[in-house]
C-alpha cells in the first residue's frame, strides 16, 4: 500500500477493454468478457464473496460476457452483452436496485427488473442505466433529485428508491455521465442535460444552488460528443466535463482548484472553454483535477 505520484501499472492485468474507477475501488473488463477488481472491499464491492480490501486485482465472482462496468462509492455495476445488468457491494440506499434498502451483496446479483441495457454509470450511491432505445433508468439515493424522477428528499419519502425507474422527459439518449450527486446524459442532438445536485452549478444552467428533481439543458452546449463528471470524494466539491465534435473541451461547476483549466479559480455556473486545449479525444475528471486526451499535434 501506498501513494504514487507517478502512473504505475496494475499488476497482472492485461487485454483489458474496459475500466472504471469509484471512490476507493477499481473495475476493469478483459477481453475474454470477465470482470476484475481492486482496492477497498468493506461493502463488498469487488464482487468476491469476501469484504476483504485487495491491492492486486481479483476476479469478480460469476460474471461472464462483460460489455461494461462502473464503480460507484461502495457498489459496483456491470452490463452483460445480452443486455443485463447485475449489481454488488453497498445497498443501504437501494443503489443495488433489488428491490429493497439495505444487505450488502458480496457477489454480483442480477438486476431483473431491466433489460436491454447498453451503458451503466453509479453515482455515490446511485446508478443509473441506459436502454438501447434512448431511455434511461436510476435508482437509489435521491437526496437531491439525482434520480431524474420529480422527487427528492431522504429515505423513502419522496428520496431513495431500490427499484429502477425511468427518469422523466428525457429520450434519445446515446451516453450517460454520473458520480457525485448529479447526473448528466447526452443526446442523440449533441446536447447536454443535467439533473440532481447543484450547489456548485454542476448542472450548468446559469446559477449555482438549487438542486434540480428534472433533467435541465446545460447551457449553450451543442455538437458535444462525450461528457464526464469529476469525482467527489469526502468533502470535495464535483465539475463537469464536456468535449465538442471540434475537439475543444468544456468546463463547469466547481472549480475551487482549477479544474475547470480556465487559468482561474472561479466556479462556473455555466460551461467555459478549457484553455488552450484542441484536438480532443477523451476527456476524465478526479476528485479535483481534469486530464484529457489529445492529438499528437495539439500543444
Amino acid at each position: 500500500f501506498g501513494i504514487s505520484n507517478t502512473p504505475t501499472s496494475v499488476s497482472n492485468l492485461s487485454q483489458v477493454s474496459a475500466i472504471s474507477g469509484g471512490a476507493a475501488h477499481s473495475l476493469a473488463v478483459k477481453a475474454d468478457g470477465s470482470a476484475w477488481a481492486w482496492g477497498d472491499n468493506d461493502r463488498g464491492q469487488l464482487g468476491n464473496g469476501t469484504s476483504i480490501i485487495s491491492n492486486v486485482p481479483v476476479a469478480v465472482s460469476g460474471l461472464t460476457q462483460l460489455s461494461a462496468v462502473a464503480a460507484g462509492g461502495a457498489h459496483s455495476l456491470a452490463v452483460k452483452k445480452d443486455g443485463t445488468v447485475w449489481a454488488w457491494g453497498d445497498n443501504h440506499l437501494g443503489q443495488l436496485g433489488l428491490g429493497t434498502l439495505g444487505g450488502d451483496q458480496l457477489t454480483p446479483v442480477q438486476i431483473t427488473s431491466l433489460a436491454g441495457v447498453k451503458a451503466v454509470t453509479a453515482g455515490l450511491g446511485h446508478s443509473v442505466a441506459l436502454k438501447t432505445d434512448g431511455t434511461v433508468y436510476t435508482w437509489g439515493d435521491n437526496h437531491t433529485g439525482q434520480l431524474g424522477r420529480g422527487t427528492l428528499g431522504r429515505g423513502t419519502s419522496g428520496g431513495a428508491s431500490a427499484t429502477p425507474g425511468q427518469v422523466i422527459g428525457l429520450s434519445n439518449v446515446t451516453a450517460i455521465a454520473s458520480f457525485g450527486a448529479h447526473t448528466l446524459a447526452l443526446k442523440a442532438d449533441g446536447t447536454v442535460w443535467a439533473w440532481g445536485d447543484n450547489h456548485l452549478g454542476q448542472l450548468g444552467h446559469g446559477t449555482a444552488g438549487g438542486n434540480s428533481p428534472l433533467p435541465v439543458q446545460v447551457t449553450g452546449l451543442s455538437n458535444i460528443t462525450k461528457i464526464v463528471t469529476g469525482l467527489a470524494l469526502g468533502a470535495g466539491g464535483i465539475h463537469s466535463l464536456a468535449l465538442k465534435s471540434d475537439g475543444t473541451a468544456w468546463a463547469w461547476g466547481n472549480n475551487f482548484t482549477g479544474q475547470l483549466g480556465t487559468g482561474s479559480f472561479t466556479s462556473s455556473p455555466v460551461p467555459v472553454q478549457v484553455n488552450g486545449l484542441t484536438g480532443g479525444l477523451f476527456i476524465a475528471g478526479g476528485g479535483a483535477h481534469s486530464l484529457a486526451v489529445v492529438t499528437s499535434s495539439s500543444p
